[in-house]
């Protein structure tokens, strides 16, 4: 399912700026499109991949810095509050875990089998948002709860899709909880979007009513002349 609603996404993507989103969308192109960097993914494991995703992908790209540089809003292996696992990579403000990171291998086709695990980690991390998992080739984003998300395929991503993946996911978008906020809009407006249909509804019903009433008098003295 969407995360958001069509009317207010789109004024959303109709404030960014097209020729930062550009730029943006030709590095990722030159990377991600790349069919020998794409041959190599998908004949790469988990381990052996990870760390150059997250720097490819949410540095490069979507601006974030990686740890152990100054300033780092980005993390590999983010242990729990409460034990001792680890989520694959963590996006941070002010020390914690605003979003978790959970990445597969390619061998991992579907990646609703890697949802409860990324939902695992969210919930052990206080103030967390986002989860994001990933299998190198197609990406998920979720906010607060798995039953809505948005799903990319990183290795033919159009300049549309990336538009919204740019939205969702870029620094000075997610860190600024854009995303939540659209989600937040998107629900009041569907919740307007259902009282319009039903008052409209309940009118048509309410005139409806009227009508084969009044048919139904002028039936029933039309018989009675006759």
């Amino acid at each position: 399912m969407a995360l958001f609603q069509t009317s207010v996404l789109k004024s959303h993507l109709a404030q960014l700026d097209e020729a930062i989103v550009d730029k943006a969308y030709k590095k990722f192109q030159k990377y991600f499109w790349n069919t020998t960097i794409q041959t190599n993914i998908r004949t790469a494991n988990e381990e052996q991949f990870q760390a150059t995703f997250l720097h490819e992908l949410f540095v490069n790209i979507l601006g974030y810095t990686l740890f152990p540089n100054p300033n780092s809003n980005l993390t590999t292996e983010f242990k729990n509050q409460t034990n001792a696992r680890k989520a694959d990579g963590a996006i941070l403000k002010d020390g914690n875990a605003l979003a978790v990171i959970e990445l597969k291998g390619m061998n991992t086709k579907d990646l609703e089998s890697i949802r409860k695990q990324a939902f695992d980690y969210k919930n052990y991390q206080t103030g967390c948002v986002y989860i994001i998992t990933s299998n190198f080739e197609k990406l998920r984003f979720y906010i607060n709860d798995a039953t809505e998300f948005e799903e990319f395929d990183l290795f033919t991503l159009s300049r549309k899709r990336f538009n919204l993946l740019y939205l969702c996911l870029h620094k000075d978008k997610l860190l600024q909880n854009a995303p939540l906020h659209i989600k937040q809009a998107s629900i009041v407006e569907e919740e307007e979007i259902t009282k319009a249909f039903y008052k409209d509804y309940s009118v048509f019903k309410r005139e409806l009513y009227r009508d084969l009433a009044n048919n139904n008098i002028k039936t029933v003295h039309t018989d009675q002349g006759r």
